[in-house]
């Protein structure tokens, strides 16, 4: 658990290293939940922030927190960087897919696999999916090509 006076080092830390990337860009540190301070970026290119398939976005997530902790030497604190609110419409069209291909596995009956996707998104379909009754879902295969499968439940 960290308190207010590590929140404020956390805050100056990851406004110093967006500072340093020369783009213009707000930042925006929300006070932490549960461990994870999120961090809400606007920006003009964000193309350039999140790259193919958020990767970058990604990049800097796990970037930021080696910084943290080992400028701050604290562990258990997660970041979860949003760019122009990237993250928050990939969630909503994940789940939106999510319900859409439950909803066809339970008709028809025949299972569907979904494209590869990084782990937090398939673990966004499957707490989607995880109360339906009517289907079950699995990850399969290998990273980086793991994948989502909903099949008809037995």
């Amino acid at each position: 658990m960290f308190n207010k006076d590590d929140f404020l080092k956390i805050k100056t830390l990851i406004e110093e290293f967006f500072k340093k990337t020369s783009f213009e860009l707000e930042v925006e540190v929300l006070p932490p939940k549960n461990q994870t301070v999120f961090v809400k970026v606007k920006t003009s290119e964000p193309k350039i922030l999140i790259g193919k398939n958020g990767q970058a976005l990604f990049d800097i997530q796990r970037l930021l927190k080696l910084v943290l902790k080992r400028s701050l030497k604290l562990e258990g604190v997660y970041i979860d960087v949003d760019v122009n609110d990237y993250k928050k419409r990939k969630i909503e069209y994940l789940k939106e897919l999510a319900k859409s291909v439950a909803d066809e596995v339970a008709l028809t009956k025949k299972e569907k696999v979904l494209e590869p996707m990084p782990s937090y998104e398939r673990r966004v379909v499957h707490l989607e999916l995880a109360e339906r009754e009517d289907i079950t879902t699995e990850s399969i295969g290998k990273e980086p090509k793991r994948r989502v499968v909903i099949k008809p439940y037995p």
